[in-house]
C-alpha cells in the first residue's frame, strides 16, 4: 500500500512548484481546497491529515497544467466568486474581477431603494452584473445582452443555478434591446476596454485565456464605449444614469463622448479600492 502525503506536504511541495515556473504560489492553495472539496477554514484545520492518492494526482496535474500553460485557476475549476456567490465560467466568458464588484456596488448605492426600474446590462458574458442586480434589487426589472451566444448559454445557466430573474438578449451591445423597445433607468456596462496594441504586453493568464470579445477594443480601447453611447438616447428615459467600468486612463475620454451624445449629462470619476480610476457614472 502507497503511504498517503499529508496535505501541508502537497501543499508545500506544489507551492515549490509553482514558484520555480514564475507562478503564484496561492494557487496551489486554492486548488487543493477544490479538489479537497472542503471549505476555506477546514482545509486549514486539516493540514496533517493525510491526502488521498487519487485526489493528490487529479490536483498534482492541475497544478502542472497552470505552471505550464497559464490556464486560469477558474478555467480548471470552472468557476469563480463573484459578490458572495459561485458562477460557473468558461472560455467563452471573461474571468469576474473584484474591480467588478465594486461596480456593481455602485449601481446599488445610487439605486432608490423600493422604486421600480429597468437596468440593462450591455456584454453581460456570464451574467455576473446582471444577475447580482436582480438578485440584491428585488424592485429592479434587469435585461442583459450579449453578442456570444455561447456566453449567454453560460449566464443563463447560472441565473437559473442562483433563482435569478434575467431577461438575456442575444446581440451587439444596445441593438438588441432599441430592437425590443426596451427602456431604461439605468444602464451598466464593463465592456471589452483594452486598446489591441496592448494584447502583447498582457499576462498569458489573459489574453490566452479571456475571449478576446470582452478584452479588447478597437480605437485605443474606447471603440465599445461609443457603440454603446451612440445609442443611449434610443434606450433611455429622460433622466437615466449610465454606469462603466473604464481603464484608469479613460476617464477623461468617455466622458467627453458621453457629453458629446448627451449635452446635458454630468459624469463622475469613481476610484477602485487600488487607488485608480475604475467607474465612470454618468447622470442626466
Amino acid at each position: 500500500m502507497i503511504n498517503e502525503s499529508k496535505q501541508h506536504e502537497v501543499l508545500r511541495r506544489a507551492s515549490l512548484f509553482l514558484e520555480k515556473h514564475h507562478r503564484e504560489p496561492k494557487v496551489a492553495e486554492l486548488l487543493l481546497q477544490h479538489y479537497r472539496g472542503v471549505s476555506r477554514s477546514a482545509f486549514f484545520m486539516d493540514m496533517q491529515e493525510p491526502v488521498p492518492r487519487e485526489v493528490e494526482e487529479q490536483f498534482q496535474q492541475a497544478v502542472e497544467k497552470h505552471a505550464k500553460t497559464g490556464m486560469p485557476i477558474q478555467h480548471i475549476t470552472g468557476s469563480e466568486e463573484f459578490y458572495g456567490r459561485k458562477f460557473q465560467v468558461n472560455r467563452h466568458t471573461l474571468i469576474p474581477r473584484p474591480e467588478t464588484e465594486e461596480l456593481v456596488q455602485q449601481v446599488i448605492r445610487s439605486t432608490p431603494a423600493n422604486k421600480p426600474l429597468t437596468i440593462v446590462d450591455v456584454g453581460t458574458g456570464s451574467g455576473i452584473i446582471a444577475i447580482t442586480l436582480a438578485l440584491e434589487l428585488n424592485q429592479a426589472t434587469v435585461y442583459a445582452t450579449d453578442i456570444s451566444e455561447p456566453a449567454l448559454e453560460m449566464a443563463r445557466k447560472n441565473a437559473a443555478t442562483l433563482g435569478a430573474d434575467v431577461h438575456f438578449l442575444h446581440g451587439d451591445f444596445l441593438k438588441p434591446v432599441m430592437e425590443k423597445n426596451i427602456h431604461a433607468d439605468i444602464i451598466v456596462s464593463n465592456p471589452p476596454y483594452i486598446s489591441v496594441a496592448e494584447k502583447a504586453g498582457l499576462a498569458d493568464t489573459v489574453k490566452n485565456f479571456d475571449p478576446e470579445l470582452a478584452l479588447f477594443a478597437e480605437e485605443n480601447g474606447l471603440g465599445a464605449y461609443k457603440k454603446i453611447i451612440a445609442d443611449l438616447p434610443y434606450v433611455t428615459e429622460t433622466h437615466g444614469q449610465v454606469f462603466f467600468e473604464i481603464g484608469h486612463e479613460q476617464g477623461a475620454p468617455v466622458s467627453k463622448l458621453l457629453t458629446s451624445t448627451l449635452p446635458d449629462s454630468t459624469s463622475e470619476i469613481i476610484k477602485d479600492i487600488n487607488q485608480k480610476d475604475r467607474i465612470l457614472k454618468g447622470t442626466w
